[in-house]
């Protein structure tokens, strides 16, 4: 069995594990048992009642968290013409076309998310292979293949995070940082589960909310209320 740290136990040692927590609680619980000396990520993880092994029970989109993610997201856009002017005027890292996809075929990834206009999906295919597996493929379903990219990226760089449930049937994702505070976390934690309840699918039966689980990097997992939580957001 692995050892945890003396600062991890100095933090758990009045922290019951076993008990699952309001959303407030559970929050001051996550940046009071943070220790690290860099700014920790605040990562929730979800068990929801679905297989995604069948696809009406998929459950993937993204949202906009309030308060941003605290992270400096790079977007990088496949666009020509106006749409290129807008991207970059809007705050898009890298924008381009035939030029980024050689880029990125010579083994170039410094960026985070991608965006492409519909006409530029032709040219985006050359380098599926490359994206694909990294999750770096626009997708309509998730509103990065667009014409209207400068509001998107615009929602890239103020927080928005994608997400999708795992074949084991768990959501993960980080919601903020330490230093946001509980208030700023709670925010972007109802944001979250809001969106997530709101995608459930109608074939899904029994408890959909099966566990949640929130943590810092260094932290342990504190577990909240489903039942509790799903009130809280509604």
């Amino acid at each position: 069995m692995p050892k945890h740290g003396k600062n991890f136990r100095n933090k758990v040692e009045n922290l019951d594990l076993t008990v699952q927590y309001s959303l407030e609680d559970a929050v001051k619980h996550v940046v009071n048992s943070s220790f690290a000396k860099f700014d920790e990520t605040i990562d929730i993880a979800m068990k929801l009642g679905v297989d995604p092994r069948h696809a009406d029970q998929m459950v993937r989109s993204s949202v906009v968290l309030p308060n941003g993610t605290g992270k400096d997201t790079r977007v990088l856009v496949f666009a020509k013409g106006d749409k290129e002017t807008e991207a970059k005027e809007a705050g898009a890292d890298f924008v381009g076309g035939d030029d980024l996809v050689e880029k990125i075929k010579g083994g170039w990834l410094d960026f985070d998310k991608t965006v492409a206009t519909p006409d530029m999906m032709g040219t985006v295919g050359k380098i599926g292979r490359v994206l694909g597996p990294r999750n770096l493929m626009p997708n309509a379903k998730l509103g990065t293949v667009t014409f209207d990219v400068a509001n998107v990226v615009k929602e890239i760089k103020s927080g928005k995070v994608d997400f999708r449930v795992e074949k084991t049937g768990i959501i993960h994702v980080g919601i903020g940082k330490c230093s946001f505070g509980e208030e700023k976390i709670c925010e972007n934690l109802k944001a979250f589960v809001e969106k997530v309840i709101q995608l459930k699918p109608s074939s899904a039966k029994g408890i959909y909310l099966r566990s949640v689980t929130l943590a810092s990097t260094m932290g342990p997992g504190i577990k909240l209320d489903p039942i509790a939580l799903t009130a809280a957001v509604k």
